[in-house]
């Protein structure tokens, strides 16, 4: 069977990506941060959030030995993350400055491959973090890609539909035109060889805008020519399949997809064992831990859903796991009361400026944010909204006596976090920076017909060789237009809210 354990709920965007190692789980978002958990409690580290990137995250991924986490950006740079001290090892620009939509590092760490919205791809040498070699698929964008277990070739999926395979020379050795009719969206091979001598053969899972998720297989002989053959289809969603990863043993496939669920199959014999019902919005990424029966879930809801994988999962052939009301609290038990409690004050309080929050309603979040052990000590001092805000090192010390460093930098940061966020949450897409997904003070209309808060436009002009950030195509002018429109709509919607 399957059991939710845990609910992440820090992001302040679309989770975008979610990858494990043995001791850590990364996860990105649009929020332009990533944020490292230990997957024995699933407490946030102390380094964490990660805030190196300009705009948001698309992808993030471990080195094998787990000392290092990639991650890549609108930004166009692929940044390389210590794990030991949370701070940036190496900036990869990505050649011609486009936005890199997905990054992969090889099983051996030797390489890393980038992926960008104008189609190109970057060979990278991990160790020197150099560049190596660089690639190209015309007229379409990457999305996926995917290093083989003995990391000698790469498979690329694109928004054309295709996928490719290359070897470290960045020559392509099979194409599978329209693997997915209206474009790929993720690719993982498998991890394990499965025969070797003069042909070595590997599995591939792919998912896409068809609403299907494939399993292919792959041989490559000793001569180099390679063949690919679809092997399984895989239906058990009813809208694009977004995210797909394979278990350490290559024995389980799990997908997450537009219509908000989580499909967990048999990836031998191509069986759906179960639909996860939890997540309010698009699943937009999925892993497995690989030493333990362990799967996170991200999702356009913000939040990462993690789940238990209990002896016994393949007898229960397409059994559905309907939606629970209970969370887990930071110290892994579960507690109703509190799932309730953040029920029933959160929909109250997001309408609420922080400031105007009661002593009740700054409890309710301290319970959302892991610190629910500090509700006593609030409530003894009477700590409503505004003295939250004004909570300083030495008042946490001194006046609230709190002990651990560790624990009040984690409060102070979540406290910063509130501070920097925009007026409430609930905010209309439309009223939101497609650059920097923030509310707009000064909203201006580009050549592509989309409107961006004007500082955000004005420094992606000058930096990515006038693409609109929408489409990737030339912008015919740089003339921008303000859109009073949009900003009295917004003025409007601040002052009711």
């Amino acid at each position: 069977m399957m059991s939710l354990i845990c609910t992440l709920q820090d992001h302040r965007d679309d989770v975008n990506w979610c990858a494990f190692t043995s001791k850590l789980l990364a996860t990105c978002s649009g929020d332009k941060t990533l944020r490292i958990y230990n997957t024995r409690d699933f407490s946030e580290l102390p380094f964490s959030p990660l805030t190196g990137h300009g705009y948001g995250v698309h992808c993030c991924c471990f080195s094998a030995c787990g000392q290092f986490l990639a991650s890549c950006s609108t930004d166009a740079t692929t940044l390389v993350w210590s794990m030991d001290t949370g701070e940036i090892e190496a900036v990869l620009e990505h050649p011609g400055r486009s936005p890199v939509r997905v990054c992969a590092i090889s099983p051996d760490s030797a390489h890393l491959v980038s992926g960008a919205s104008d189609g190109t791809l970057a060979l990278w040498d991990f160790p020197s973090k150099q560049l190596r070699r660089t690639g190209a698929v015309n007229d379409t964008t990457m999305v996926a890609c995917s290093f083989s277990p003995c990391s000698q070739v790469f498979v690329t999926g694109s928004t054309y539909g295709d996928l490719r395979l290359w070897n470290l020379d960045m020559n392509q050795l099979h194409t599978e035109k329209n693997a997915h009719d209206l474009g790929v969206t993720c690719c993982t091979f498998a991890p394990s060889i499965l025969s070797g001598g003069q042909v070595v053969q590997f599995r591939l899972a792919s998912c896409g805008q068809d609403s299907h998720l494939k399993i292919w297989s792959i041989n490559k002989s000793s001569s180099g020519a390679c063949k690919m053959q679809l092997l399984h289809t895989l239906t058990g969603q009813s809208a694009p399949v977004l995210s797909c990863a394979y278990s350490s043993d290559g024995q389980l496939l799990v997908s997450g997809s537009v219509d908000k669920t989580v499909a967990v199959y048999d990836a031998i014999n191509a069986v759906l064992l179960y639909t996860l019902n939890q997540h309010e919005r698009y699943v937009t990424a999925c892993a497995f831990s690989p030493t333990s029966p362990l799967i996170a879930t991200g999702s356009m809801d913000k939040t990462v859903n993690i789940w238990r994988l209990e002896d016994g999962c393949s007898t229960n052939g397409g059994k559905s796991i309907p939606e629970r009301s209970a969370l887990t609290s930071s110290d892994g038990r579960k507690d109703e009361n509190m799932s309730v409690l953040q029920r029933r004050t959160t929909a109250g309080r997001s309408k609420l400026l922080v400031s105007d929050w009661s002593e009740e309603d700054v409890s309710s979040w301290l319970v959302e944010e892991g610190l629910g052990g500090l509700v006593d000590k609030f409530t003894a001092n009477n700590i409503d909204g505004t003295e939250l805000l004004s909570l300083t090192k030495e008042t946490l010390a001194s006046e609230l006596h709190i002990e651990s460093v560790g624990l009040r930098s984690k409060l102070l940061r979540k406290v910063e976090e509130l501070k920097s966020e925009s007026v409430c949450s609930g905010i209309p897409d439309e009223f939101l920076c497609p650059i920097t997904r923030e509310l707009m003070r000064e909203p201006v209309i580009a050549a592509d017909g989309y409107s961006y808060e004007r500082q955000a436009i004005e420094s992606w002009i000058n930096t990515k060789n006038r693409s609109s950030p929408m489409t990737n195509l030339p912008l015919l002018t740089t003339l921008l237009t303000p859109n009073h429109t949009l900003k009295m709509a917004i003025g409007r919607w601040k002052t009711t809210h």
